[in-house]
């Protein structure tokens, strides 16, 4: 710009010059003298001079400078620099590069200088199905190695050009190849990321060798497994691609690739799709049939937690019914073994009273086998006269009063006629009767 502007003063100054002599009654003219055109001339060579000699180097851009003797420089730093009249190549660090569907109006939305927006193009993807792709890409020049970067400037001239011949073209293909890869389907049910894998890694690293393969279709067995009879459709067959892989590794197109110019991928993402209205509609009916399978599952799920909770609940009461019969149950045990506990102690009482009345019963006899066997010691001692006396007053009392009470039988039959025996009988009854109760009298 201030080389243009020096050029146009030096212009001035010399019409200045050169109109003076032919036009001198031309009051435009007045003011100029041969002193001043010269000022100006010489003002115009200065401007031309110092504009061609040095430039500003905007942040964020980096600049080739081409000199006139075949000379080149890189510039990657802002500020005043010297190009001494050379060609400036200038390239911006980071070329940010979009495609964005139109809007009704056929808009681009938002511009910016820095960046190139342009539209989406139509694609087809494996299934023939098209779609309006928008992307965001931006590419990062080489600021390290100075050589390269020369060399790219050099070979591309400007940077319009750089993104025109070198970078939108690898975009498009790398788009190419990867909507080649999938269906329109696979892409709707989850491969986007892959979509935006392959995408990114094709430009950084070099567009993938794609291979026709026909894949493997499912055989519908008709019959039993005897007679086995196959239906497989070869109507509307359509042609399938895959990676082409070396030892695992992709296949790339040789000499087709950003990396090759220094370029980075900084970013490389799809940030809309605009299908075709044909298959805008196929979506809108599976949307549908999703939600109605959606909404029909639910009532499935629904019926299952009523069943699920029915059973619960007769699980619930079986467990209710389980647990009081179970308390009865125990509660009976527990009443029985209490019973049994009871009798039992009770027949340890009734041991332990009998074995306490035997002891009893074995005390009083010898306390009367010891007043007997006294009272013998007493008889066998002698006694006196008179208590001789009273003792058989006291027996011969005794004696009758135990005949009195004596039960003999009313008819006695006996042999023989002897007294002496007759009254070795009597005695014997009454002693027999006589020892009877005396017996009775002890046990009582």
């Amino acid at each position: 710009m201030l080389t243009f502007l020096g050029i146009i003063v030096i212009l001035v100054g010399v019409l200045s010059l050169l109109l003076k002599p032919l036009f001198k009654n031309a009051s435009i003219l007045n003011w100029f003298n041969t002193k001043r055109s010269v000022q100006i001339i010489v003002i115009g060579v200065v401007l031309s001079v110092v504009t061609g000699t040095f430039f500003y180097a905007e942040p964020g851009t980096a600049y080739a400078v081409q000199y006139p003797w075949g000379g080149q420089k890189a510039v990657f730093r802002q500020g005043i620099h010297t190009k001494m009249w050379g060609r400036l190549i200038p390239i911006q660090f980071e070329l940010p590069i979009k495609y964005v569907i139109p809007g009704s109006d056929g808009e681009l939305g938002e511009q910016s200088e820095y960046a190139n927006v342009d539209a989406a193009k139509y694609w087809a993807f494996s299934d023939a199905v098209k779609a309006r792709i928008a992307t965001s890409v931006v590419i990062s020049i080489n600021t390290e190695d100075e050589t390269q970067f020369l060399s790219v400037a050099d070979r591309n001239k400007t940077e319009e050009n750089l993104m025109r011949s070198r970078i939108i073209p690898n975009i498009d293909q790398s788009i190419k190849n990867t909507c080649k890869l999938m269906d329109a389907q696979d892409y709707i049910s989850g491969q986007a990321s892959d979509f935006d894998r392959y995408f990114k890694d094709q430009l950084e690293n070099g567009m993938y060798v794609l291979e026709e393969y026909v894949a493997n279709e499912s055989r519908e067995i008709i019959g039993d497994s005897n007679v086995v009879r196959t239906v497989v459709n070869n109507e509307g067959k359509q042609k399938r691609f895959r990676i082409k892989k070396v030892d695992g590794e992709p296949v790339r197109e040789k000499g087709n690739s950003l990396g090759a110019y220094g370029l980075t991928v900084i970013q490389a993402v799809v940030t809309e799709i605009d299908w075709e209205e044909t298959f805008d509609n196929r979506l809108q009916l599976q949307k549908e049939e999703v939600a109605q399978t959606q909404l029909e599952k639910q009532q499935a799920e629904r019926e299952f937690y009523r069943a699920q909770k029915e059973k619960a609940r007769g699980e619930a009461e079986k467990a209710a019914e389980r647990a009081r019969l179970e308390k009865e149950q125990i509660q009976k045990t527990i009443a029985a073994e209490t019973e049994a506990k009871v009798a039992e102690f009770n027949l340890v009482k009734e041991k332990k009273q009998f074995e306490v009345e035997k002891f009893k019963a074995q005390s009083k006899k010898v306390a009367a086998d010891a007043e007997a066997y006294q009272n013998a010691k007493l008889v066998n001692a002698g006694l006196t006269p008179q208590e001789r006396a009273e003792w058989d007053y006291k027996t011969a009392v005794g004696v009758a009063g135990q005949l009195k009470s004596l039960n003999l039988p009313e008819i006695f039959i006996e042999g023989g006629s002897s007294n002496k025996n007759s009254d070795n009988l009597l005695q014997s009854l009454i002693g027999a009767d006589l020892a009877k109760k005396m017996l009775e009298s002890k046990q009582k």
